[in-house]
């Protein structure tokens, strides 16, 4: 059973910076994928990003490139999501999640890839 906690949403202006954590416990080797989705008000959940346990390799949405990074410290069994230049269309719920024991058929970017989810956490973008 994997449990997953976000944290460090919040409200901040256009432009602003805000870091988002993803506290992860009862993971085994046999999950190595971890991803960070959005959902915002009336729309369907969407891929963020996604990093590799093992190899460190990310991947981002188009949407976030060049503003987000994702990353991970193995020793505290965290993931973050460092967002700089936000923009009022990043507002939404942020989760986090995991992949399953096993991997999954699921290409990376979709919600079906991952078996554990966070509660979320809200940013909201405004001035």
């Amino acid at each position: 059973q994997v449990q997953l906690v976000e944290s460090g949403g919040g409200l901040v202006q256009p432009g602003g910076s805000l870091r988002l954590s993803c506290a992860a416990s009862g993971r085994t080797v046999g999950s190595d994928t971890m991803g960070w989705f959005r959902q915002a008000a009336g729309k369907a959940r969407e891929f963020v990003a996604a990093i590799s346990w093992s190899r460190g390799a990310t991947f981002y949405a188009d949407s976030v490139k060049g503003r987000f990074t994702i990353s991970r410290d193995s020793a505290k069994n965290t993931v973050y999501l460092q967002m700089n230049s936000l923009k009022p269309e990043d507002t939404a719920v942020y989760y986090c999640a995991a992949d399953p024991e096993g991997g999954s058929s699921w290409p990376h970017t979709f919600v079906q890839g991952y078996a554990y989810w966070g509660q979320g956490t809200q940013v909201t973008v405004s001035s």
